[in-house]
């Protein structure tokens, strides 16, 4: 494992990306700020700090890049290689994509707070770290993030060519899940972007699931692209 957590950290991608995820918090915290004349209440609080589950696109985005991206760059013979058990290769880049997607999701936690408090101050009004609903939407969007770099690491695993993974993971986010979900009506709150919405307590809506019912469709999601990822990864021929 700590050779995968060395090829995260030494990526220059992985640090870009945790770049640009400050950027999104930022933006859409003061996207919304600017327009609530309320900015103080609970609703407004959550909408805030629930932009930290925006950034759980780039744990998205970790996690196929720690896959599909050795297939790219041609180094997952020689990582087969120094561990034959790829089933163990596969496990290990989950575990350090977790761990980023929570980094992520922390840092990009506290990126909200501080934007959010600055705007309060702005409105001569402050934040109350005392209200629950923040923390409660900051732990949902944390989870969202790792959920989503999970994911991620399956959806690198079965689509090995890395634009391909990217485009169709995107594609499935700004598109697909939009399109299923008319199709679906109703059901559509148990698709994935939704299940994270609903993490970090939106929409406000009462027939959403409740956040241990989002939290546990979310983590047998991952683990089935995980092990739809795993049963591909051992049987193909990548000489």
């Amino acid at each position: 494992m700590s050779a995968e957590l060395r090829k995260l950290i030494t990526a220059r991608s992985t640090w870009l990306l945790l770049a640009i995820a400050q950027l999104v918090a930022i933006a859409g915290v003061s996207g919304l700020m600017a327009r609530r004349d309320d900015p103080a209440n609970d609703a407004a609080q959550r909408g805030a700090i629930a932009h930290v589950g925006l950034v759980a696109l780039f744990g998205l985005l970790i996690g196929i890049l720690a896959m599909a991206g050795e297939y790219r760059h041609r180094t997952i013979t020689d990582t087969f290689l120094a561990r034959p058990r790829r089933s163990h290769v596969v496990m290990s880049k989950v575990v350090v994509s977790a761990l980023a997607g929570a980094v992520f999701g922390l840092l990009a936690s506290v990126t909200a707070l501080v934007a959010d408090a600055v705007w309060l101050a702005a409105k001569d009004s402050s934040i109350d770290l005392a209200n629950g609903v923040l923390w409660r939407t900051m732990a949902g969007g944390i989870g969202w993030n790792i959920a989503f770099a999970v994911v991620g690491v399956g959806v690198g695993a079965l689509l090995t060519n890395l634009s391909a993974a990217v485009a169709s993971a995107l594609a499935w986010l700004a598109l697909v899940e939009g399109i299923v979900g008319e199709l679906l009506g109703g059901g559509a709150r148990w698709l994935p972007f939704a299940l994270g919405q609903a993490l970090v307590g939106l929409p406000e809506a009462a027939d959403r699931p409740a956040v241990w019912q989002a939290a546990l469709v979310l983590m047998l999601y991952a683990a089935l692209f995980v092990a739809a990822g795993i049963g591909v990864t051992v049987r193909r021929d990548i000489t």
